[in-house]
């Protein structure tokens, strides 16, 4: 099933919240890790077990290899019979090779694992790479991934870059990293239209107000599918390298084209 553009996590100790998740987003995350107090692990894992999502739209983020928690994590997900998970600090392919035959979406949040990018997106049962700002930034001994405008900082922007880059050469999806600011649906559209033009498959959210915003600023606006018939409309009649609206078009603008016509 085809990656829809707006993924949610949810608590996974928070069933209640399960059905709101399912609604609003394209994929949930039901979230084992960093959402759940290490207390209330055993209680998310039995929540998972008892929920009824559909398996197609739904991953399970479990804790990373250097915890306790990761094997029950595993059985939990199998006994429940979900086939998508997420693995946090992944830092190399072996990895989510002892993973399989889970569909592994992998989450490159330190410099290990950002360096792995490569190694990880050509694993069999990797299907997308996402990349995470804030384990990133603390990894590096850092204290804040963005600048005070809200822009990141470069260290971020090439770990996106890179993230978006391996998994495209790999032809593996891509995830955008969350954006924090709950309120901010003004700059979590602009940074959703970003991810949406450079290519990233999806962005996640941590809220379900975000979902709908991530969905509009990935979905092509009207105008920009007009132009985009109108450009290959006149391409049929043009071959070879000609001028359109006063701008120079050759195949790679018509890939473009093509990509906003088929919703990316």
């Amino acid at each position: 099933m085809k990656l829809g553009p707006a993924i949610l996590f949810c608590p996974a100790d928070r069933p209640d919240r399960y059905p709101k998740a399912a609604d609003r987003a394209d994929t949930v995350i039901l979230d084992l890790e960093d959402a759940v107090a290490p207390a209330r692990k055993q209680a998310a894992r039995q929540a998972v077990l008892d929920s009824s999502l559909d398996p197609a739209r739904t991953i399970v983020r479990i804790n990373p290899f250097d915890t306790n928690y990761i094997a029950a994590d595993l059985r939990a997900v199998k006994q429940a019979g979900y086939t998508r998970i997420m693995l946090p600090k992944c830092e190399s392919a072996e990895q989510v090779q002892k993973l399989a035959p889970f569909e592994v979406f992998a989450l490159c949040e330190s410099a290990r694992g950002i360096n792995a990018a490569a190694q990880i997106a050509a694993v069999e049962n990797v299907s997308a790479l996402m990349w995470g700002a804030e384990d990133l930034t603390a990894s590096l001994g850092g204290t804040s991934s963005r600048h005070p405008d809200g822009g990141y900082r470069d260290v971020s922007r090439f770990a996106r870059a890179h993230i978006l880059l391996q998994a495209a050469a790999h032809g593996k999806d891509s995830i955008d990293s969350v954006y924090l600011d709950i309120n901010d649906l003004h700059g979590l559209r602009i940074e959703a239209q970003d991810a949406a033009a450079s290519g990233f498959t999806a962005k996640a959210g941590i809220h379900p107000e975000q979902m709908q915003v991530i969905r509009e600023a990935f979905a092509p606006s009207d105008e920009q599918r007009d132009r985009a018939r109108r450009l290959l409309a006149a391409a049929a009649e043009h071959p070879g390298v000609f001028t359109f609206e006063g701008q120079m078009v050759d195949e790679p603008l018509l890939r473009q084209a093509r990509a906003t016509l088929e919703g990316r």
